[in-house]
């Protein structure tokens, strides 16, 4: 019986129920929104920069005068050395003199008042000397 008696309400055909649009926000609002992001990171970035940029003058402003002192030494260090050197040579060339075999006679008088056997010593007698050394005060 129930299948026999039309219902109450009368069947419609089936349709989709159009859902509600969802409005999406303008874009407007979402181009000024990523616009301040950008202006705020750049900001950040900016004070970043500043910062490390004043760290490192205030380091160069320390290290500077360090620098300048160091060279200054390193100046005085060269000028010594240079002495040193001059030095060096002549004592290295005195040391070849003293050990050169072909020298050793000129050595051994030299430092050692020591004369070669076949060389004649000249003396001179008293009187002349002191006769002379009279006659150059006068």
């Amino acid at each position: 019986m129930n299948a026999l008696q039309p219902s109450r309400h009368p069947q419609q055909p089936l349709q989709p129920t159009p859902k509600r649009r969802i409005t999406p926000r303008p874009k407007r609002r979402l181009r000024q929104r990523s616009y301040q992001i950008m202006a705020i990171e750049t900001t950040v970035k900016i004070g970043v920069n500043l910062v490390i940029s004043a760290a490192a003058v205030s380091a160069l402003t320390q290290l500077l005068p360090y620098h300048w002192l160091q060279q200054e030494k390193l100046r005085a260090i060269r000028t010594e050395v240079k002495l040193m050197e001059g030095r060096v040579d002549n004592l290295q060339a005195e040391f070849s003199r003293n050990f050169d075999p072909r020298q050793a006679k000129s050595v051994m008088e030299k430092q050692g008042y020591r004369f070669d056997p076949n060389q004649h010593r000249v003396i001179f007698p008293k009187d002349l000397t002191e006769e002379k050394s009279e006659s150059s005060h006068e």
